[in-house]
């Protein structure tokens, strides 16, 4: 690992045009569950399997239980940065990393100082009234008693993308921009299965395509550099100066 990671040190240091791609495991070495891996959410036992609960139309009929999930199992109030998330802070302060994509939902990434931050499933820390429209933290939701209502009475929803609800085109646009002029684009504690977000990829054209999982990806094969680690180890290995 250590050979490889100093390959990717060299990298770094000499571009000021990197991009992260980011999933679960980058936040999972601060002790957030994600949903694949042997101990995830989906290897646990529900009512409903995750996908279901987490779905748009469960919401809408079957909001008390929604919560009961999602109050116990997606808001981590504990949960800090691991060294993954603040590596991607100082490269992007000593204008190494232009932007982080992130599959995560926990904002640990802007915890950790980093600015420029695309979070293409949301954030638990955006809450806001379907009604009214007012917004909410996550502390608010996760003390209110059962479903979280505003003081206007309006059911409250958390401002993350549920299974059948699309992407912020927005935050798509300004994404694939990243990825498409990126000169080094490293992607990171994802397995690629969860579409569309991990079709982004394909718009990349840069010169150095990295890939640091535990597990296999899809990607592997077209990569400059393939790392089976822990992200956190080997970015803490990684120092710039």
């Amino acid at each position: 690992m250590q050979e490889k990671a100093a390959v990717l040190q060299e990298w770094i240091a000499k571009s000021d045009n990197v991009v992260f791609f980011g999933g679960a495991g980058v936040s999972t070495e601060s002790g957030i569950p994600d949903f694949r891996s042997v101990d995830g959410l989906y290897h646990q036992e529900y009512d409903y399997p995750p996908e279901t609960i987490l779905s748009h139309t469960f919401f809408v009929n079957q909001t008390k239980e929604f919560y009961r999930f999602y109050k116990k199992k997606m808001l981590c109030p504990g949960a800090e940065p691991n060294m993954a998330h603040k590596r991607l802070a100082q490269w992007e302060e000593s204008g190494h990393v232009r932007a982080v994509i992130t599959q995560n939902i926990d904002g640990l990434h802007q915890m950790a100082g980093s600015k420029e931050v695309m979070e293409l499933h949301g954030s638990v820390h955006r809450n806001y009234c379907m009604t009214c429209g007012k917004f909410y933290d996550a502390e608010y939701v996760r003390t209110s008693e059962g479903v979280p209502h505003c003081e206007c009475g309006g059911l409250i929803k958390p401002d993350v993308v549920l299974y059948e609800e699309g992407l912020d085109s927005e935050i798509m646009t300004k994404s694939i921009r990243y990825i498409a002029n990126a000169d080094v684009l490293i992607i990171g504690g994802t397995s690629l299965v969860v579409y569309p977000a991990a079709g982004l990829i394909d718009y990349f054209r840069g010169n150095r395509l990295v890939v640091i999982n535990k597990s296999t990806t899809s990607r592997d094969r077209n990569a400059d550099l393939v790392i089976d680690d822990s992200i956190g180890k080997v970015f803490e290995s990684i120092v710039i100066p």
